[in-house]
């Protein structure tokens, strides 16, 4: 799989993005030891925040054939910098791209400083926002490690820090 489309996600694609949450949540919970609900279920506030928050843009990644490849999620529309919440690429469109052209896609279209959370026991993660911060920013990002809010007993989050300069080249180089 090659091609994606990343779309802002209507009311329409919710049902779509939803199920994408739960295949996004059991991935997580390798690393944060997380377990569904009783219903099968994990915590969904973001996902109300991203489709009813005015601060929050849900993002749909469909690939070839129009399948659902993915979702992001972006906070801080209005504020001094965005933050890519949530991101997540179903396995079969792994390793191929995809994930990249979906960040530098919606990366451009909000133009300004950008951080992103992933953890260290994720090595996968780790590897894909090292590279995606080189190819959007060079040398010019930054990673620290922060406390995950309330969660005392959990590993701190990296952060990675970078700008994405307005007119920005969504197709960049790979």
């Amino acid at each position: 799989m090659s091609d994606v489309s990343v779309r802002l996600a209507g009311t329409a694609d919710r049902p779509a993005v939803e199920r994408l949450w739960l295949m996004f949540h059991h991935d997580m919970s390798e690393f944060d030891g997380t377990l569904p609900n009783a219903d099968g279920t994990f915590r969904s506030e973001r996902l109300h925040l991203a489709f009813s928050d005015p601060d929050w843009a849900p993002y749909l990644l469909t690939g070839e054939g129009g399948g659902a490849a993915g979702f992001a999620f972006v906070r801080g529309l209005t504020g001094p910098k965005r933050v890519l919440n949530s991101f997540f690429v179903v396995r079969g469109a792994r390793r191929s791209g995809v994930g990249l052209r979906a960040v530098r896609e919606i990366v451009a279209g909000h133009p300004g400083p950008w951080e992103v959370a992933f953890q260290d026991a994720n090595a996968a993660a780790v590897r894909f926002w090292r590279r995606v911060a080189a190819q959007l920013a060079g040398d010019a990002w930054t990673e620290e490690r922060r406390g995950v809010p309330n969660r005392p007993d959990l590993a701190p989050d990296v952060w990675i820090s970078f700008d994405s300069p307005a007119g920005a080249d969504p197709a960049g180089a790979d």
